[in-house]
């Protein structure tokens, strides 16, 4: 019965599974997926119109950010303390020059992790976590910085999924 849900859930992605058994010479199990095929955990974060995805794993917390929390560093850096720990702000509306349709927005950090390092991400919202389909978007496309791919959400939008080591 375990077999049988495995083989469903491998065969819905376009995959296959192979299982070969004879007695006195063991058993073969075989499961092939497509190369194309990468599937990560990921939360959706919204930043004016466009959604964007962070890998979960690199997700540390969330919290809703007061102005006065955010403090300017030589004059073009902006930094915030979380914890007694002091760490970068990056603004994705500035990163990916997302136009605007009016100053209104919820301020929220998402605190995310990579090679050792933290940073946070100023988005507009959380949109909620899910398993994305990534696609090459350099293969598509082109290379673009702080990216390392794409999805199609399920309203048949692009997301970009980012590259937080770059971030």
């Amino acid at each position: 019965v375990g077999m049988d849900v495995v083989k469903k859930n491998i065969t819905a992605l376009g995959g296959s599974v192979e299982i070969d058994s004879a007695e006195g010479y063991g058993m073969s199990v075989k499961v092939r997926l497509p190369l194309t095929l990468a599937i990560m955990d990921g939360m959706s974060v919204g930043v004016g119109e466009e959604c964007y995805i962070l890998p979960l794993a690199s997700v540390v917390e969330s919290f809703q950010v007061r102005p006065e929390m955010i403090r300017t560093v030589g004059g073009t850096g902006q930094v915030v303390e979380v914890r007694e720990e002091y760490m970068p702000v990056v603004e994705l509306e500035q990163v990916f020059s997302v136009p605007r349709d009016d100053d209104t927005r919820s301020d929220i950090l998402v605190v995310v992790e990579a090679e050792g390092g933290r940073v946070a991400l100023l988005v507009d919202e959380l949109l909620g976590q899910q398993q994305v389909v990534v696609k090459n978007l350099e293969s598509n496309y082109r290379r673009v910085n702080d990216v390392s791919g794409a999805t199609i959400m399920g309203d048949g939008r692009v997301a970009l999924i980012l590259d937080i080591g770059a971030l």
